[in-house]
């Protein structure tokens, strides 16, 4: 079998791996004040030009979501998502369990709408009675977004605006963002991100990492206290260096972008082969996810010798299935699986 159903089906990298075996035997201080974490860092910080952003590493994208969102808001206060969001539909209602609402609003290919969060915003405080409603306290984004889409800089720099012109901090889950900043067609980078959003992680348990998220807040401010947050949330790792030994191997010498760099390159050759054979793209995809409308008869026929993930319930004729490459796949999965179509 060869296997598309998610990028964090293999375990780590090899280099990553590598490191964490040389360094198993080592006695260090916990709960990430060791030498490694503390480098990694302020590797962090210097890929994203914030000399002053607070960095904090935890262990898996909900819990990362539930504790940052949690942090950010108010008692009283929701935040703003896409229909399709992670935290809205895939999180189990983490975000509700700790006493916040998910707001909802429509989805354009997985993205937000800067002018819809803005009329959401002034229509809210338009209603007499919205100190009887759930306040919109933020606003969460992913890069990519859950159907593999991205944000132009643009679009990105629209949505910020209206956050701080409304006073709400601007969130942003970066679960596969190392595949978001290797995509040819994106126009937005590490540095950008950190201007733009309060908020925002480096996903390290989909991009490479055994496990592993890494929050910057370029402005420390934005998270006070959150090391008891992350506490409260069980977040807070007592052996922290396992963290910062994996994103020091993944931001020392550029192999989180390569990692990023090669995932797109075999997406995107599997998207032309879709193409060049006559299946329908459910959505243009510049990222590790590929969304493809197939005959029955065709996933039935693949799903004998490739894994991958049907999107959606199955459809009387056809289906939407996904396909998604990591690090560990390799140039003969892809040509096998492209035979095989």
């Amino acid at each position: 079998m060869i296997h598309f159903n998610s990028d964090y089906m293999a375990g780590a990298h090899p280099e990553v791996m590598r490191r964490l075996v040389e360094t198993n035997l080592e006695q260090t201080v916990g709960y990430g004040m060791d030498a490694y974490t503390l480098h990694a860092k302020d590797l962090i910080r210097s890929a994203c030009h914030t000399p002053d952003a607070a960095v904090h590493l935890l262990v898996g994208g909900t819990q990362t979501n539930a504790t940052v969102i949690d942090a950010l808001l108010r008692r009283h206060e929701g935040v703003l998502a896409a229909e399709t969001a992670h935290i809205n539909v895939h999180e189990s209602g983490a975000i509700e369990a700790t006493g916040h609402k998910v707001l909802v609003l429509p989805q354009h290919e997985g993205k937000l709408s800067a002018a819809e969060i803005h009329a959401f915003i002034t229509d809210f405080y338009r209603d007499e009675t919205y100190e009887h409603m759930v306040a919109p306290g933020m606003v969460y984004i992913s890069h990519p977004t859950e159907l593999g889409t991205l944000y132009s800089l643009s679009e990105l720099e629209a949505i910020s605006q209206v956050c701080h012109q409304a006073g709400i901090p601007l969130y942003l889950d970066g679960a596969r963002l190392g595949y978001a900043l290797s995509a040819p067609s994106s126009d937005v980078a590490l540095p950008d991100i950190a201007r733009l959003c309060d908020v925002f992680y480096i996903g390290g348990t989909k991009v490479g990492a055994l496990f592993g998220e890494a929050v910057v807040a370029a402005n420390p401010e934005r998270l006070p206290h959150f090391y008891p947050l992350m506490k409260q949330h069980g977040a807070l790792l007592a052996k922290g260096r396992l963290l910062g030994v994996q994103f020091e191997a993944l931001f020392e010498d550029g192999l989180y972008e390569r990692i990023g760099e090669h995932a797109v390159r075999l997406a995107l050759k599997l998207k032309d082969a879709f193409q060049n054979k006559g299946y329908r793209l459910f959505l243009d995809s510049p990222t590790n996810q590929q969304f493809v409308c197939l005959p029955n008869a065709v996933i039935d026929r693949l799903a004998e010798q490739v894994t991958f993930e049907l999107w959606g319930p199955r459809g009387e004729t056809e289906s939407v299935v996904r396909f998604v490459t990591s690090w560990a796949t390799r140039e003969e999965d892809i040509d096998t699986l492209i035979s095989l179509l």
